[in-house]
């Protein structure tokens, strides 16, 4: 996937790059050979209205300024009789090639053109006494517009070149947030794949044991006690997947409200008292007062309740856990430390990820590694930040938010 999004993504910079160059070399062409074009003509209009007295004078030392073409003017008298002045660039003797030019023009019922083969283009004048023609030779035009042309491809093919590498860096680039998420989601789907399907094969083994009539009821009911509690537990891991589901996509949308996060703190700590004192363990608070923030209360009391159910399950009951909320000039901290075995550089760096355990000697079994994912999920959307550091055995999360 990620490399057809690469090819999509080089093929279209590659187009407007194409339909970009063709512009801007076309139109730069275009205006060359219209600007080439008008100042020709208008050489050879001024040319046009020369009397023939200054023919003599008319060297290509002697020429105007605004003169740059080879020229010569022909013209037709009443009787038909052909004279020819201009630059000593043309054999003007030939009376045979004249007449062929002006028979040519003649057959044009346009005031100016071009006489392709004879690379000359033309302006009639007639003044009542006589017609003139005015060539102007256009080869030193048609050089020009094929170098340009060739230049131009030149200059585009290199361009082209440069732009197909920095497409390629760029494509890279760009997708490199995508390959990311996509590699997450991949990972997000294995690893989902392997938290359910450990509970469903316990599920599906209590239930053909439970239908096997030569087990006695104490044990029957013993399968169907495993059953309902390894269902409960699969439960909490789809609900969970769900939530996160739902932060992802935004469909869970904040609802910003004065929440007074000291008071929501004291309550979020009250129900975990007693699971503190059932397992040995002491549970201390130290809260300033008055402490408001704008947020949705429900969620920022999931993320109090996610740091201390961790805090429960991994901290060492020798020692107390603390939880502390104090506030700063623009933003408050909670944080909730105790004493447990030291995070790794690794850990502190990789615990907020989705289906991310510690080893095996600290794990429960009973954690699918998604409460604190879930939490830096809903901190982010508080503009707020989690964190986590470990010193001296102790291992604190931190939650700073905007007051």
């Amino acid at each position: 996937m990620l490399k057809r999004l690469r090819i999509k993504f080089i093929a279209v910079i590659m187009s407007i790059v194409t339909i970009l160059f063709i512009f801007i070399f076309g139109l730069v062409l275009h205006l060359t050979k219209q600007t080439a074009e008008r100042e020709s003509i208008q050489m050879m209009r001024s040319m046009a209205f020369r009397p023939p007295s200054s023919a003599p004078m008319n060297k290509p030392d002697n020429m105007p300024d605004n003169i740059r073409l080879p020229f010569f003017t022909v013209n037709i008298r009443d009787n038909g009789e052909i004279t020819a002045f201009g630059s000593d660039y043309y054999d003007l003797t030939d009376k045979e090639l004249l007449k062929k030019l002006v028979d040519s023009v003649d057959e044009r019922a346009k005031e100016s053109g071009v006489l392709s083969e004879y690379d000359l283009r033309y302006i009639k004048s007639d003044n009542g006494r006589m017609k003139a023609i005015v060539f102007a030779d256009i080869s030193s035009e048609k050089a020009m517009i094929k170098g340009l042309i060739r230049n131009s491809v030149i200059i585009g093919l290199i361009g082209y070149a440069v732009f197909f590498l920095i497409s390629l860096l760029l494509a890279k680039w760009v997708t490199k947030p995508v390959e990311k998420t996509w590699n997450e989601q991949k990972q997000f789907i294995a690893d989902a794949s392997h938290e359910l399907k450990t509970p469903l094969t316990v599920i599906m083994t209590n239930a053909e044991m439970l239908s096997d009539k030569s087990y006695s009821d104490s044990d029957r009911d013993g399968f169907t006690q495993n059953i309902l509690s390894t269902s409960k537990r699969m439960r909490g891991l789809v609900e969970s997947l769900l939530e996160l589901a739902r932060l992802d996509n935004n469909r869970a949308k904040i609802k910003l409200v004065a929440v007074d996060l000291s008071k929501l703190t004291y309550d979020s700590i009250l129900p975990f008292e007693p699971l503190f004192y059932e397992n040995d363990m002491e549970l201390s608070a130290e809260i300033d007062n008055n402490i408001k923030v704008e947020g949705d209360k429900d969620k920022l009391r999931q993320v109090i309740n996610i740091l201390l159910d961790n805090a429960l399950k991994y901290s060492d009951p020798a020692d107390k856990v603390t939880v502390k909320l104090k506030q700063y000039s623009s933003e408050c901290t909670l944080s909730v430390s105790g004493l447990g075995t030291p995070l790794t550089k690794e850990d502190l760096e990789n615990i907020f990820k989705r289906f991310y355990r510690l080893d095996q000697a600290r794990n429960d079994g009973q954690s699918y590694g998604l409460g604190l994912s879930i939490a830096d999920s809903i901190i982010k959307e508080h503009n707020g930040r989690i964190w986590a550091e470990s010193e001296n055995g102790y291992n604190t999360f931190y939650v700073s938010l905007p007051l």
